[in-house]
């Protein structure tokens, strides 16, 4: 049996873009791709602190280094600029990975650096 549980999180990121006129998803910086085990193109709900809002779309690397985090598309009109949103993806594991599996977590400050990785 698989069971499904959180993967990595990216926790209160600050969005710096909506772009309604782009064809979907969220840009994220690569570094913070990389350092939450995220990918390109995969699937991530979206947890908008600020209006209560949780959708999902997929992830399109941004520029490293660049802090940002832009809502494109539909998903666009979900959130504002500025809102802080969380960032989380899942895995769905077998029993005997669960005891072993622990999420990569990591913290960002208001502008989108690392502060905290866990």
């Amino acid at each position: 049996m698989l069971i499904e549980f959180l993967h990595s999180k990216i926790h209160r990121a600050t969005v710096t873009d909506a772009n309604l006129n782009y064809v979907g998803s969220i840009t994220i910086d690569e570094t913070l791709l990389q350092a939450a085990n995220m990918r390109e193109w995969q699937k991530v709900e979206i947890l908008d602190v600020n209006n209560g809002e949780r959708f999902q779309t997929y992830i399109i690397k941004g520029k490293a280094d660049s802090g940002e985090i832009c809502l494109n598309g539909a998903a666009a009109r979900k959130v504002q600029k500025g809102d802080k949103v969380i960032i989380v993806t899942y895995a769905q594991l077998e029993e005997k990975e669960i005891l072993n599996h622990k999420p990569t977590i990591v913290i960002v400050d208001d502008n989108n650096k690392i502060i905290d990785k866990k």
